[in-house]
């Protein structure tokens, strides 16, 4: 992966109500091929089923670091991956987290 086709977004520092907002926004902004390294102090499982909803399989979700209180997942834009195909390495969403949609985060991991 080419480093300046990488761009950083850290949801630490952006007020819950905004996040799920500004993270759509920014994957909207990538062009294919270009990768969204998304860092979070807890694993978003609601938000990547909502990006597999919303997106299908053309953002491709990778997890970087999966660690207590240090996530990384690059998430990358494959426009040519058919919306069918199972996606690269996405997690089942479960339970807890993110709450999403509308109303803002609402993870209880901040």
């Amino acid at each position: 992966m080419n480093d300046s086709n990488v761009f950083p977004f850290d949801a630490r520092g952006v007020a819950k109500r905004f996040r799920h907002a500004s993270i759509f926004g920014a994957l909207e902004s990538l062009a294919d091929g270009e990768t969204m390294r998304f860092v979070n102090d807890h694993d978003p499982l609601p938000l990547l089923g909502q990006i597999q909803q919303r997106y299908g399989n053309q953002v491709g979700i990778n997890y970087v670091t999966r660690e207590a209180g240090e996530i990384v997942i690059d998430f990358t834009i494959q426009l040519g991956v058919a919306n069918g195909a199972p996606a690269e390495s996405a997690p089942e969403q479960g339970g807890g987290g993110c709450g999403g949609g509308g109303g803002g985060c609402g993870c209880s991991g901040g």
